[in-house]
């Protein structure tokens, strides 16, 4: 589920979502009485992603339309995104392990193809990322919103003077990557700002140096 609107009164992203969508739907699973189902909890919540403006009668996860992206990021999760997941004894679903060999058979069975699990360590260096982007990187911003979950995974401190982090506490999943609008928190605002600060910056470096060659 993304949380990218986090921070807006209303938002059409993926589907019409009320501000604070995750708060939104963890106040639907409280408001079920003591010794409800688990499973109608977890219904209603999702509703209000699904079904969120009540003119849907059937849930359609997965269509010719695909509004939610899932069949580009299964093919993305069989080809370069080999993410090994468990479900503990305390989840509402029922436990599970990882088993990269059962991965790969969905995979074939998916998309008629087999995971390149060494790819992902191939393309950008292994774990030490941090090692990598210094030696071989430039002109690099990463920008993360702590609210969002992938922000565990990603570069929270810069790397070297043109490999930028830019981190905000209160940012959501990519919210600054999308269209501007009058409801931006400031904190978004700002964060644009220095990301097109930054790169005019390299833009104008580029310039200056061609320059230089060229005389």
């Amino acid at each position: 589920m993304t949380i990218s609107s986090s921070y807006l009164p209303y938002t059409d992203f993926l589907e019409n979502l009320p501000a604070y969508p995750v708060k939104e739907m963890c106040k639907i699973i409280d408001a079920f009485p003591a010794g409800a189902d688990v499973v109608d909890k977890a219904f209603a919540a999702a509703s209000l992603y699904y079904n969120y403006t009540g003119d849907q009668k059937c849930f359609k996860v997965e269509g010719e339309d695909d509004p939610h992206g899932l069949s580009g990021w299964g093919w993305q999760a069989c080809t370069e995104m080999i993410m090994p997941m468990n479900v503990s004894s305390e989840s509402m679903f029922p436990p599970s392990g990882f088993s990269y060999e059962e991965r790969s058979e969905e995979c074939v069975e998916s998309y008629g193809v087999r995971p390149r699990d060494h790819w992902i360590t191939t393309e950008y260096g292994g774990t030490k990322i941090y090692q990598v982007l210094k030696r071989f990187g430039s002109n690099i911003i990463f920008s993360n919103g702590m609210r969002d979950p992938w922000s565990r995974g990603g570069v929270l401190k810069n790397i070297s003077s043109s490999i930028i982090a830019l981190v905000t506490e209160e940012g959501a999943h990519h919210l600054d990557f999308r269209s501007a609008t009058k409801e931006d928190p400031d904190w978004v605002v700002e964060q644009r700002r220095q990301q097109v600060e930054i790169i005019q910056g390299w833009i104008d470096q580029y310039n200056q140096d061609t320059a230089e060659m060229s005389q």
